[in-house]
């Protein structure tokens, strides 16, 4: 099982990595908060080259989802560059959230918008690397807070090759119980191509994106660990960078 982390300074993704003994590292490729497009990364050589394996996390301004074409259309070329950026360093895959709608009477069309971003890049010979959709935590009018809204959207998008990531925190804060989460999510999309493990700083259902250490938050770390260990997928930490080192040595001795 691969065990990483996020690295929020990007300077050099996979040295830090090697620095803290991780088998691989999550990186952006550009300031999530921004709309630039990607350029080439200066450590390319040396990421490509590092035993250290990369999975690139998407901006987060980006809502595929939305019916609003100033968003989504950008949304839908940010996923594509940003895709290609990640190819360019040997990544894996391309994280990106499931977006929101403003309504109820607006989800049917918003999953048919994350169809319609597959549908567009086949016509093009597809993505470079997979895209795997994260659940989130809160919004009533998200893609991907509760599982049976995954399941739609997986109807809709689940024969292109769409993968999965599950984070526990954002699981737990969006009101689904950790306790079976694995087989219940593989029953709808049939994968997990990488899980972040997170505790949370909020009690559950509280719809609070709020990462926690593993051992400081409200979910049980031994329920954080038999939910990696079921999963049987890449891991990625995005706890609070401070006590990322005691993470992932907890978690490597937690699972033996």
């Amino acid at each position: 099982m691969r065990i990483g982390a996020h690295v929020r300074t990007d300077g050099d993704p996979t040295g830090t990595g090697e620095s803290l003994g991780a088998d691989l590292i999550q990186m952006f490729v550009i300031d999530p908060q921004s709309w630039e497009k990607p350029k080439a990364h200066p450590k390319a050589a040396e990421i490509l080259a590092s035993p250290v394996d990369v999975v690139v996390h998407s901006s987060y301004q980006i809502n595929v989802a939305s019916l609003n074409n100033r968003l989504r259309m950008p949304s839908r070329q940010a996923v594509a560059a940003q895709a290609k950026a990640a190819a360019d360093l040997g990544a894996f895959g391309l994280v990106v959230h499931g977006g929101h709608v403003r309504n109820d009477g607006e989800i049917d069309e918003g999953i048919n918008n994350w169809r319609k971003l597959f549908e567009r890049q086949a016509e093009k010979g597809g993505f470079p690397v997979p895209i795997l959709i994260e659940n989130t935590a809160g919004g009533d009018h998200a893609m991907a807070r509760y599982f049976d809204s995954i399941a739609k959207l997986w109807d809709a998008v689940g024969e292109f090759g769409a993968g999965f990531c599950l984070d526990t925190c954002h699981a737990w804060a969006g009101g689904e119980d950790l306790v079976g989460v694995v087989d219940r999510i593989k029953a709808i999309t049939g994968r997990i191509d990488l899980v972040h493990l997170n505790n949370s700083r909020d009690e559950f259902n509280s719809a609070r994106d709020r990462h926690a250490n593993l051992a400081d938050g409200t979910i049980d770390p031994q329920l954080l660990t038999e939910v990696c260990r079921s999963a049987d997928a890449p891991v990625i930490l995005e706890t609070p960078e401070d006590g990322m080192a005691k993470d992932l040595a907890y978690l490597r001795e937690a699972l033996g």
